[in-house]
């Protein structure tokens, strides 16, 4: 029987700062766990390189990175890390802010500019179970891609002054990548990240995205993540992720609880073939 292909998770969100990565590198880790005989696979396509260091690696000593990649000068198989026997990283690397100057300057050489990373993904998505995709912080060429690339993608939401307008910016550039013959990814959900229950200002704006999820018919997860520096200072002092430390958090129970919610709403949502 032939190997199904990748659920491409992206996470995708036009600002900086609201736990892209560590919603990507959480998610993988624990999808990792959940399933050892599965294999996953992180893409990193922010120019910071954090996914690397979640997993205590120097992403400034990759050799190659997806840089790389999006030009065509290797393939992703051959810039991988791998952090465990399931779970492999493509590295990512500062050269990526210069990647669209580099595209656009020599766009007569690159004829679908929008579909550099999908070609590169479409080869490689049979060896793996799961893809999960850390988009840059905002919406050009690098996450135009990443898009063409998903299967669904996650936006995570900062309870704070104009996040909700965030969100409808984030929601109408997925829109708008798609076409009739490539429709846009499926948008999975709604994460709301760095909660602090105790804020007032936090539970009003949660309960404003939860009236426009369910105006646009999207899901905004049950699940939230809270505001903790337990990831930061497992990623920093033990080089692993909060959910691998061993030690029991509300912040990391939370990632392992979010984790199932998305897996089990992924498979009832409904998604274009690609």
């Amino acid at each position: 029987m032939a190997k199904s292909m990748a659920k491409i998770f992206s996470v995708c969100m036009n600002k900086g700062g609201v736990g892209k990565t560590s919603l990507v590198t959480h998610l993988a880790a624990v999808v990792a766990s959940m399933f050892p005989k599965k294999k996953i696979l992180i893409l990193d396509t922010d120019a910071q390189g954090n996914a690397a260091v979640v997993f205590g690696t120097d992403p400034e000593k990759a050799e190659y990175t997806m840089y790389d990649v999006f030009l065509g000068d290797k393939q992703i198989d051959e810039i991988i890390i791998p952090i465990t026997a399931n779970l492999d990283l493509a590295p990512a690397s500062d050269k990526l802010n210069m990647l669209e100057f580099h595209i656009l300057s020599q766009i007569d050489a690159y004829k679908n500019p929008f579909l550099l990373l999908k070609q590169q993904v479409d080869k490689i998505k049979s060896q793996y179970d799961y893809i999960f995709i850390d988009c840059p912080p905002s919406l050009g060429l690098v996450a135009g891609n990443v898009l063409k690339a998903s299967t669904g993608v996650l936006i995570p939401f900062v309870p704070e002054a104009f996040s909700v307008k965030g969100l409808q910016r984030v929601i109408q550039a997925i829109d708008a990548f798609g076409t009739e013959d490539e429709p846009a990814p499926s948008i999975i959900g709604i994460v709301a990240m760095m909660v602090d229950r105790r804020s007032r200002l936090h539970q009003e704006l949660l309960s404003s995205a939860s009236e426009f999820c369910q105006k646009k018919n999207i899901r905004l997860f049950d699940t939230v993540i809270p505001r903790s520096i337990s990831f930061a200072n497992s990623a920093a002092y033990e080089g692993t992720p909060i959910v691998w430390s061993g030690r029991s958090s509300i912040a990391a129970d939370a990632y392992i609880s979010l984790t199932k919610e998305v897996l089990d709403y992924a498979k009832k949502k409904k998604r274009t073939a690609r």
